[in-house]
Formats: C-alpha cells, structure tokens, sequence
C-alpha cells in the first residue's frame, strides 16, 4: 500500500520529528491480518526490516467493528513485537473514509467533483471506495493503486481527525509510536486539529 508511508510522512512533517524514518510496507491482505498466525508473521517481517524501532498494522475494517477486533489483533501484534512498540489501527470500514470525510479539501482534484459534499457519517457506509467514486466527474473512475496516494497526499488531516473516529485512532497510535521512540512532540494532536474552521 503505497499511500500508507504517504500519509506518515504527513503525519512526521505535522509533529516536527523528521529523525523518524518509515520503513517499506508489508503488504498483506486484508484476511490474513484478522487471522493470528498470518498476523504474527507479518509483524516478524517488519521486525527484521533494518533499523526497525517500532510496528504500525493498518488495514481496512470492512464489516467487522474496530472497537471489537483491534484489541484482539493489538493483544496478536504486541505479543510478537516483544519490546519493540507496536500498534495496530483499523480504518472503520475503508482507508477511503478518511478521504469522504476530508472531501473539501481534495474538491477538483483527482477527478473528485468541484461540488463534492462530504457523506454525513464517513466511517458508515460499506464501499467507501464507491461512495468517494460516486463523488468523482461522470464516469470517472477510483484506482486505488494511483488514486489513493495522491489524496493520502492532499487530503486534510484535521479534518479528517475531527470526523473520523478511526482517523483519531491513527493519530494517537502515531503519537505513542513517535513517543516509545524517544521523540519530543511538542503537541500532539496539534489543538488546532480539534477546531472547525
């Protein structure tokens, strides 16, 4: 997933620890990460990548509720991680909830319609994909493998943060990630993150 270490470089640039590096992604799909021996392996890759200080696991929640499967992958992830910090954070239904809930900020861009409005309960519907294609110039389509870095690049964090529950989890997952590391955050979420505009 290409748009991941996109989105986590915005996420160093905001916090001002640019000494953090990101690692290349291990790409699993998605059903393998719910299933614990699948999950331990993919956490024993990332370890055995160089310089590896901590472990990020990030995938889509589909039908399945994050509240009720992410401490049972979290409890998965941390018992392989051993002493090294590990997080597990699940975009509630699809990563492209965050972009539905940001929709403004990425309006003529990517073929996203001028007049986009944001969907009311981003995390809510199934097919995010669908929802933000739905939102796209007439017969444009969604490709995720070039789509979804570019808006992971463009899209609002705070807004973002401010409607998405699952995008929260992201940003505090990162903020103790950066912490285990060492790293002084000044503040963190930015309080201006909390404020509508």
């Amino acid at each position: 997933m290409s748009a991941v270490p996109v989105l986590l470089r915005r996420l160093v640039d905001q916090a001002g620890v640019w000494s953090v590096g990101i690692g290349r992604p291990i790409r699993k799909p998605r059903n393998q990460l719910v299933r614990e021996t699948e999950l331990r392996r993919a956490v024993r890759l990332a370890l055995i990548q160089p310089e590896c200080t901590s472990v990020l696991v990030l995938f889509d929640g589909d039908s399945d509720c994050p509240a009720e499967i992410g401490p049972v992958v979290q409890k998965w992830a941390a018992a392989e991680a051993g002493d090294v910090p590990c997080e597990v954070v699940i975009a509630c239904r699809e990563y492209e909830a965050w972009f539905l809930a940001s929709i403004e900020s990425i309006q003529g861009f990517r073929r996203i319609r001028a007049d986009a409005q944001p969907h009311p309960n981003p995390e809510q519907p199934r097919g995010a994909k669908g929802q933000l294609e739905a939102r796209m110039e007439g017969g444009a389509t969604y490709l995720e493998t070039t789509d979804q870095p570019a808006l992971s690049a463009r899209f609002s964090l705070a807004t973002a943060y401010r409607r998405s529950r699952s995008f929260r989890k992201l940003a505090s997952s990162f903020g103790r990630l950066v912490q285990s590391m060492g790293q002084e955050v000044d503040e963190w979420p930015p309080a201006c993150w909390a404020e509508e505009r």
